[in-house]
């Protein structure tokens, strides 16, 4: 039996800022993209995945999320999420279910669609009402891969159809788990299965599938598994030059890849501002890394944002936070966004 790579959290998390583009931006461009959104982009609070793009690829603009490479549907959880146009039966496919209800729902939903629109758009809403159904449900219907949306928060979802993709559910799957294990890992079969909206044993079964692809890790928390190929990079032997320094500050929305992990006591290690961060029965403040640590939680309601800090920051780190502030490519803000410290 392989012996588990024995990891430390700074090495996990440095890891992970690193292969997520934390660290230091992406150049501008559709393999940026691509990059910054391996493993989804989660878009269920407006524009949440335009500011995770923002913390990953230079030149980010409010329209950056409407670009023709990326598309937008009801992905893992059958939450709002923004993906690379080329991986839709990733996040769609890969999520299908395997029981023969669920996946008959799915089909006839999408078949019912399909047969309404006809390479029409339409209102989710309307679309439900004309085919007899709660609009809601028609999120089912995505993870045929044949569903797309346009969300922009400020009204309902608009849907249409589009090919099914040519590949097959089963593969998708395998390649859904491969995106969270490079970008969250390491990882449990559960944690993957949570994340991606799927029974558990369909966790462990895809896991399995993988084979000599993944490695088992000791991690602080326990047992867990990564990608062989990121085995270098994780003890950071891989790298052709020094690694780039933590960014200064970057802020991550509600939702980010970053925060969707399943070792929740490994990003934040205190109780208390674990709650801040992932607030039962609310919603989910955005969490700001500083140096490469999650050191504050934030919300922000229009051109004002409220930082609630974890620690005291020096004049330079909040400096460095406010000037993050201020870049931020938020639509429909005019002048520098106002921060307000709450200590």
């Amino acid at each position: 039996m392989t012996t588990p790579l024995r990891l430390d959290r700074g090495r996990i998390l440095a890891f992970r800022r690193r292969v997520g583009a934390l660290d230091e931006r992406l150049p501008p461009g559709p393999a940026s993209l691509r990059r910054a959104a391996w493993a989804g982009l989660q878009d269920s609070v407006p524009r949440a995945a335009l500011l995770s793009i923002n913390a990953r690829v230079e030149g980010t603009q409010p329209s950056t999320w409407e670009d023709p490479s990326l598309a937008q549907l009801w992905g893992p959880r059958y939450s709002v999420f923004v993906v690379a146009a080329r991986d839709l039966a990733v996040f769609s496919l890969g999520t299908l279910p395997d029981d023969e209800k669920g996946r008959r729902t799915a089909e006839d939903l999408a078949a019912r669609l399909e047969a309404l629109l006809g390479g029409e758009r339409m209102s989710y809403s309307k679309a439900g009402r004309a085919i007899g159904e709660q609009p809601n449900r028609l999120r089912y219907a995505a993870a045929t891969g044949t569903v797309l949306i346009r969300w922009d928060g400020a009204r309902p979802p608009t849907v249409w159809t589009v090919p099914r993709p040519d590949v097959d559910p089963g593969e998708a799957r395998l390649e859904l788990a491969r995106r969270y294990l490079h970008v969250v890992g390491p990882a449990t079969p559960e944690a993957f299965a949570g994340w991606a909206g799927i029974a558990a044993r369909r966790g462990r079964e895809a896991f399995s599938a993988l084979g000599r692809s993944i490695i088992p890790v000791e991690s602080p928390l326990g047992d867990a598994w990564m990608l062989a190929l990121d085995e270098p990079a994780v003890r950071g032997a891989s790298a052709s030059s020094d690694p780039p320094a933590p960014a200064p500050a970057r802020f991550l929305p509600s939702g980010d890849p970053y925060l969707m992990t399943g070792d929740r006591e490994l990003l934040v290690p205190d109780v208390g501002r674990r709650r801040e961060l992932w607030p039962p029965g609310t919603v989910w403040p955005g969490g700001l890394l500083v140096d490469g640590e999650l050191a504050a939680t934030w919300r922000r309601a229009g051109g004002r944002m409220t930082i609630h800090p974890w620690r005291d920051l020096s004049s330079a780190e909040r400096d460095a936070v406010e000037a993050e502030a201020a870049s931020l490519p938020l639509p429909g803000i005019r002048g520098r966004i106002a921060v307000t410290w709450v200590d």
